[in-house]
């Protein structure tokens, strides 16, 4: 990886001080979540009740949450833990999953936006239908690309948040600077929650340089994309290809994540506003 980092994001790092993150994630996601976050070496907490979520804050170095199995009782949970983090400046990664194939999901994603998420993670479907410049198709991505980098690009400016796009390359821009990120191995398409758990991971790097959140989220995805790869070496399957890849992330090292990724500058010809 030849694009230089902020030297606070490293894993080296992370596993010293194994920062809490809290998750609100979707039930499909929680358990490989918690599971991935651990295997990287931070401490994750899983708490969305209204009741308590938002006094996990008070403890919480980071903060992600994601709406892919949104009820009115998360909903209310994620609108408190965010409010809190905004008030004690505390980072949040946003994960709108499916944002637009709802009205409810629709005005969810309006009004969380309004509370300063750091950074927003999704797949190109997702990021592109941010700016409502063409339409959805679903949770997975099918829109990829220079039209969806450059959405991305519309999208950040538009948030004021780093943007972290996933795909077959993925794409990570605060509307100025802009990097693609290649590696990883195709299994992880295959792998439920896989995009999810990547968001909880961004919330370990952000947890260690709030300021930072481009750098924290190119980390983030560096990281993850070299464990697939290492993964996808000996797997059989997407069902062999879980362990290994939570085994990989146990044991990576910022070496092994220079070598098998590539962190290469985007040049775009949108108008600087």
């Amino acid at each position: 990886m030849s694009f230089e980092l902020d030297k606070n994001v490293s894993l080296a790092l992370l596993r010293a001080k194994c920062p809490l993150i809290q998750c609100i994630t979707n039930e499909v996601a929680m358990n490989f979540s918690a599971n991935i976050l651990n295997a990287l070496g931070a401490s994750p907490v899983m708490s969305f009740a209204p009741d308590e979520a938002a006094e996990f804050v008070e403890h919480s170095s980071a903060i992600t949450t994601n709406i892919g199995t949104l009820t009115r009782e998360k909903y209310a949970g994620i609108q408190l833990v965010m409010e809190r983090a905004k008030i004690l400046g505390k980072p949040v990664v946003f994960d709108p999953v499916a944002h637009f194939a709802t009205t409810f999901r629709q005005k969810a994603t309006a009004h969380l936006l309004t509370l300063s998420p750091r950074i927003i993670r999704g797949n190109a479907s997702e990021i592109t239908a941010l700016t409502k410049t063409t339409e959805a198709h679903g949770v997975d991505s099918r829109d990829e690309g220079k039209t969806s980098f450059e959405a991305a690009i519309k999208a950040a400016r538009l948030t004021k948040a780093v943007i972290a796009m996933s795909g077959k390359k993925d794409f990570i821009t605060d509307g100025k600077r802009h990097v693609i990120i290649e590696g990883g191995n195709s299994l992880m398409a295959k792998v439920s929650a896989c995009g999810c758990a990547l968001t909880c991971v961004t919330g370990a790097f952000i947890a260690l340089a709030p300021d930072k959140p481009f750098d924290a989220a190119i980390k983030a995805f560096s990281t993850f994309s070299a464990a697939g790869a290492l993964a996808g070496h000996n797997a059989k399957g997407p069902g062999t290809f879980v362990p290994l890849f939570i085994d990989a992330l146990a044991t990576i090292d910022d070496e092994s994540i220079a070598a098998h990724i590539s962190v290469t500058p985007w040049q775009n010809d949108i108008e600087t506003e």
